[in-house]
């Protein structure tokens, strides 16, 4: 466990005036990095983080669950979002307002955020998008378009109408979005302690990027390895070939992991930093729901199970050892959660 104090002192000692992970300069201070904590304390309380031992019972390892299922919009992303439009906030008072493009939670963080600061926000999803992510989103006052096959041709589209309405498009990847999401790092290290390895899903990689951060802000020898869909493996394939490779298609139900084109700032970071990329497939990840659900009583979306599908794949290198997974989000639709209910785990009683 790491007491706050022990962390000012880490953040004091380590990053001295801003925080360079090799090619990419993150725009913040450890002084800034506690403030953002504190920030986003004060509209996301911090979330639990429990070992939980029938997990722990299928893959041989001591297993920690950073629950970000329970954050105000069931995801990690409101963290990220609440940093990024506090900043913009203070750099643009008078900006008419900001667009963002989604699969659902960057778009509830941005929504949420949006109108805790009173602006004006559209939300750009594509054709198919999780139903209840959309009626969220709508909830929080922001206005939904429906445009586009895929995240690309949303995010595209997003772009084009922030150009044509003079409002702020808000990236999917940006220092201020990693500085926020960090604070879930902060919480984890300071309440599990010194852990091995960490599985952590990525869509466009801000998750995987924050506990780098932290971890290297801490001198933690923690490896980090990061997660993705079988069907979206971009950044698996930008790991392994040590460059940024974009996929032509998708073909996933994960879709907080449905990326395409990698951002090339994500990737330097990852490359660098990660012990690794994987992948998992659909049915891998659908059972890890299922145990999740079964052994825990969390209810995860289906990006929120890739680590622990991750963790599943590779038991046989993590045993005896202290490991934690990121449930990302349990924003899980009417219909996964009918999928999930028709697994039989009776041959997977621990």
């Amino acid at each position: 466990m790491f007491p706050l104090h022990r962390l000012a002192r880490a953040y004091t000692g380590i990053i001295k005036s801003s925080q360079v992970i090799k090619g990419f300069k993150l725009r913040f201070t450890s002084e800034d990095l506690l403030a953002a904590a504190a920030l986003v304390h004060q509209i996301v309380p911090p979330t639990q983080q429990y070992p939980w031992p029938l997990l722990a019972k299928h893959v041989g390892c001591e297993v920690w669950v950073k629950h970000e299922n329970h954050t105000p919009t069931g995801a990690f992303k409101v963290r990220g979002g609440v940093i990024y439009l506090s900043a913009l906030k203070t750099r643009e008072p008078n900006c008419k307002g900001v667009i963002a493009a989604t699969t659902g939670n960057h778009g509830q963080s941005i929504a949420l955020a949006a109108k805790s600061l009173n602006l004006p926000s559209i939300i750009v999803v594509p054709e198919g998008n999780n139903p209840e992510k959309n009626r969220a989103m709508v909830a929080q006052g922001s206005e939904l378009i429906v445009h586009g096959q895929d995240f690309q041709e949303a995010l595209e589209h997003a772009e084009d109408l922030a150009h044509e309405h003079h409002m702020h498009m808000v990236p999917s990847f940006d220092p201020d979005l990693v500085k926020g999401v960090a604070s879930y790092a902060l919480e984890l290290f300071q309440n599990a302690g010194k852990l091995d390895s960490i599985y952590v899903p990525i869509g466009l990689g801000t998750g995987l990027c924050g506990l780098i951060s932290v971890r290297n802000a801490l001198n933690l020898k923690t490896e980090l390895i990061g997660v993705q869909a079988e069907g979206a493996p971009s950044y698996a394939l930008s790991f392994a070939s040590k460059k940024p490779v974009s996929t032509n298609r998708i073909d996933t139900f994960a879709a907080g992991l449905a990326t395409r084109i990698p951002d090339i700032h994500a990737v330097d970071i990852i490359n660098q930093n990660a012990a690794r990329v994987i992948t998992v497939s659909d049915a891998e990840i659908l059972r890890a729901q299922a145990l999740l659900l079964r052994d825990t009583h969390n209810l995860s979306e289906p990006a929120g199970a890739a680590a622990y599908a991750g963790l599943l794949k590779e038991r046989h290198l993590m045993s005896h050892k202290r490991v934690g997974i990121v449930l990302s989000g349990g924003n899980a639709d009417i219909a996964n959660v009918r999928a999930i209910a028709g697994i039989d785990l009776n041959s997977d009683d621990p």
